[in-house]
């Protein structure tokens, strides 16, 4: 079997398929398939914001975010989170709130308040409590199950979890497309699924672009090297128990990175890119 040069959950791939202000196809298939809403909501489709705003320089690492808006203005958030974090619901949880302090302003009502809707996919276990690879949380009494509100939603999609067999749903043909690591897995789904078909032709197509190739590749060395880091980084923190010390040694490790891209020969653009820091910063770690 013939290897992918990289997943389809690299996030400078994923974003570039789902997260095209020209061309949402992709992105309301993938939402057709993943939530339960009426079908006039996707007859439009904006695309608000690729990223939520991030309070800490390090939460940005293995996350990335495609924020949508539906025809009734009900939001959508769908989040890749590659590497755990131990605290990630209560983060869903935070950012979901977010989402719907930001919709009131001074003097607005509360009826102003659309539906705000996380899509969480994982590319690891999430919810050991069960085997379903599609779980949906609302506001819901555990004892009688009367929902107090639909304002907000959280769908997690474990990639883990996803079962060798086709289970005959299009979520099942979209996740298998996600998690594929070779050639043969995406010619099996393209040719099972047409709306899947055209997803695989595009990652086809990115694949074989230089600049896009060379972008993915930068993020792969960032996860990789971010996630060893932030290892270090935490027991570093926990022994010096001061929070500025942490935030120095987080703007080191985005310094270190970048010199080792510049290792790699990658433009000073791409590394800003990649890194959040400025090009003049990395241009003085050239001297």
């Amino acid at each position: 079997m013939k290897a992918l040069p990289f997943s389809p959950i690299n996030d400078a791939i994923f974003k570039i398929i789902f997260g095209d202000g020209h061309d949402v196809t992709h992105l309301t298939n993938l939402l057709k398939a993943t939530l339960v809403l009426p079908a006039e909501e996707y007859e439009e489709v904006t695309l608000v914001d690729p990223h939520l705003p991030r309070e800490m320089p390090d939460n940005k690492m293995g996350i990335l975010d495609v924020k949508v808006k539906t025809r009734s203005g009900k939001l959508i958030d769908v989040e890749i989170q590659i590497c755990f974090q131990s605290r990630i619901r209560e983060r869903i949880i935070f950012y979901l709130s977010k989402m719907i302090n930001e919709q009131i302003g001074t003097g607005d009502d509360y009826s102003t308040i659309k539906r705000s809707i996380c899509i969480l996919i994982t590319d690891f276990v999430l919810i050991p409590e069960n085997n379903c690879y599609r779980n949906r949380f609302t506001l819901r009494d555990p004892d009688t199950g009367a929902q107090f509100t639909d304002i907000i939603e959280i769908v997690t999609l474990e990639l883990p979890k996803l079962p060798k067999d086709d289970d005959g749903t299009p979520l099942w043909d979209w996740l298998k497309f996600l998690a594929a690591h070779s050639e043969e897995e995406l010619k099996v789904i393209s040719d099972k699924n047409p709306q899947v078909s055209k997803a695989v032709a595009k990652y086809m197509t990115l694949t074989e672009d230089e600049r896009t190739r060379m972008i993915a590749e930068s993020r792969s060395i960032l996860q990789r090297d971010m996630a060893i880091m932030k290892e270090d980084g935490i027991r570093q923190g926990r022994a010096e128990g001061r929070r500025e010390g942490r935030e120095e040694g987080r703007e080191e490790e985005k310094r270190s990175i970048a010199r080792s891209l510049l290792g790699f020969g990658q433009p000073v653009d791409v590394i800003a890119q990649v890194t959040g820091l400025s090009q003049e910063t990395i241009r003085s770690l050239l001297h």
